[in-house]
């Protein structure tokens, strides 16, 4: 049985500091409130859960054999970063352009290009997996208190972008939040490729 409280505090950690999944919720929930951001939140957790699963079930030694995986991942996942920039630089309150809030299907494939899930799905498997012959229970114990202490960490995400919706409400003001929204996911996408 793994100790609760380190694996508690590392998910609080990699979850409620910014990050890109963070920085889109934040983006979400200002421009289309929090029933908006729910399916995003939603997806970032299914999303982070199967990954988790999936390290701890053994696909972490896919990086270890094949490190130019890694390589592709971290180039992938910052190209999805610039492409979520792009969107969400124009997302609207109004609905006077087309721009959606982020859906599910998104949220949970984005985890796949996320190198910062990857961190966290990687360290979570390597350090606190416990060791043990009942490997799918372990890997479950640890994907679902991952998911437990994750979801409300994104929430609070979202809903500091519900608090702050009120004064984008002039477009000005909405437009050079969205953009630095956006600019601060272009900074990330330039951390992963370094």
């Amino acid at each position: 049985m793994t100790d609760l409280l380190p694996l508690m505090t590392y998910c609080l950690v990699m979850s409620a500091t910014p990050g890109p999944n963070n920085v889109m919720l934040a983006t979400t929930g200002a421009n289309f409130g929090g029933r908006g951001a729910v399916p995003a939140i939603m997806g970032i957790q299914t999303g982070m859960f199967v990954q988790t699963m999936l390290m701890c079930l053994g696909l972490g030694s896919v990086f270890v054999t094949y490190p130019l995986a890694q390589q592709v991942l971290r180039i992938a996942g910052s190209v999805y970063l610039i492409y979520l920039a792009w969107k969400l630089s124009g997302a609207s309150m109004s609905g006077a352009q087309a721009p959606k809030a982020v859906t599910f299907a998104q949220a949970t494939t984005f985890q796949a290009l996320n190198p910062k899930s990857w961190v966290k799905a990687v360290t979570v498997a390597s350090v606190f997996m416990p060791a043990g012959e009942n490997m799918l229970g372990n890997a479950l114990l640890v994907a679902v208190v991952g998911t437990l202490v994750g979801m409300p960490c994104n929430a609070m995400w979202a809903l500091f972008g519900v608090s702050i919706r009120r004064f984008l409400l002039d477009p000005q003001k909405q437009r050079v939040f969205n953009w630095t929204m956006a600019a601060i996911l272009l900074v990330l996408a330039v951390m992963f490729l370094r």
